[in-house]
């Protein structure tokens, strides 16, 4: 490991490490409380917090280093848990913005061969193989068109790709005008 890796390392625990530390005085002060039953340990532990203070040091004795531990820990697994929780916002960008698809978002959804696609722009295709390369790219391969009257739904998608006859397609054309003779 090289030394940067170990300053960052040290740098990230330090905090919880002495979390640990200053948590120890915490369990030397319950150990020093007296009281046979939970209530008048609790009510001495409130008096005996001023002499486990008292010493900048952490107590080393054994359950106060478990104390110190486990409070160490606790707080690691809170700021994890938050971290993990959290939204992860971009930089520079306002939360949930959006933007329009480039060509490099849609590539890896692309077959290589042409006609193993289905046409969806003039440069845009989405593969019809149900097994890509990589799995992670495995998508619906269903297609809705919405638009209105002339908007070019039939000419540009529904022509194009009903011509590569690569697989079945549910066309329903009450009109009789793309279908008919």
């Amino acid at each position: 490991m090289n030394t940067n890796r170990l300053k960052k390392s040290i740098i990230k625990a330090l905090p919880y490490v002495l979390m640990g530390f200053v948590c120890t005085n915490l369990g030397e002060a319950w150990r020093l409380a007296e009281g046979a039953d939970a209530s008048k340990k609790l009510l001495s532990f409130f008096s005996t917090l001023g002499p486990a203070f008292a010493n900048p040091l952490p107590s080393f004795q054994p359950v106060d280093l478990l104390v110190g531990a486990i409070c160490g820990g606790a707080l690691w697994l809170a700021v994890y848990l938050r971290h993990k929780n959290a939204k992860h916002f971009k930089h520079n960008q306002e939360y949930g913005s959006a933007r329009w698809g480039t060509h490099a978002d849609i590539e890896p959804f692309m077959d290589p061969v042409f006609q193993n696609n289905v046409i969806l722009t003039q440069t845009e295709r989405i593969t019809m193989s149900n097994r890509p390369k990589n799995p992670a790219n495995a998508r619906n391969k269903n297609v809705l068109i919405v638009g209105g009257s002339g908007s070019g739904k039939t000419r540009f998608w529904l022509k194009p790709n009903l011509l590569q006859m690569h697989s079945s397609y549910v066309v329903t054309d009450p009109n009789g005008y793309n279908l008919g003779g």
